[in-house]
């Protein structure tokens, strides 16, 4: 059942995945992890693409009383990307549906601040997002990421992981490509396929965001 040794063998495998397939595919393009566990798989990507490293701080917002049915999603730069149906069937007042938002949209600028602190995010109009994360259990957080690469700008979205369950990949909507290593038919938990899945720490994210590159 297990994998990858940790998070930084999975993301260097990830990484000889990608260098195989990109031949200009991913030029101009932005690792975006996904924190936490998601940035030092990232960070393995972007050191063997040559490719800038970002974090994604995306915080999506459930329809109320089922937190996991998520209405809307928001990011940085004052990103949303909404889901109007879902929105329409919970019946959900667009006065709620705003201070729902307005509370995520905090908790994101406060990740953001922490995790990258003093610096902007890397421009993602008109480029690649490759986001990355250490696994897919729903993708729900996923979904969420892809939508809000979009309403960044992104030109491409491509979602790369080490291990996925196979139905949450068919899930994810508006993307343009999708590279995982591992998806089992009988998957159970991202950690199950780690030997070491140790919880990343925020600081961490915060040592490897700030390294040159």
């Amino acid at each position: 059942m297990r994998t990858f040794i940790d998070r930084s063998d999975a993301g260097r495998r990830l990484a000889e995945e990608l260098a195989s397939r990109a031949s200009g595919a991913y030029e101009r393009g932005v690792i975006l992890g996904l924190p936490r566990g998601g940035v030092p798989v990232a960070a393995e990507v972007a050191h063997v693409l040559d490719a800038p490293l970002d974090v994604l701080v995306v915080r999506k917002v459930g329809a109320p009383g089922q937190e996991e049915l998520a209405l809307s999603a928001v990011g940085e730069e004052g990103a949303t990307a909404r889901n109007d149906d879902l929105i329409r069937a919970s019946g959900i007042s667009s006065a709620d549906l705003a201070a729902r938002e307005a509370v995520q949209r905090e908790e994101v600028e406060r990740r953001a601040t922490l995790f990258r602190p003093g610096r902007a995010p890397v421009p993602m109009e008109g480029r690649t997002a490759i986001i990355v994360d250490d696994g897919i259990a729903t993708g729900a957080t996923m979904r969420a990421a892809c939508a809000i690469a979009r309403a960044r700008g992104a030109a491409r979205v491509v979602v790369a992981v080490p291990v996925a369950a196979p139905d949450a990949l068919e899930q994810l909507p508006d993307v343009d490509e999708v590279v995982c290593l591992h998806a089992p038919r009988t998957f159970m938990a991202v950690g199950m396929h780690y030997i070491d899945f140790r919880q990343t720490s925020d600081a961490e994210v915060i040592e490897l965001l700030a390294q040159p590159r």
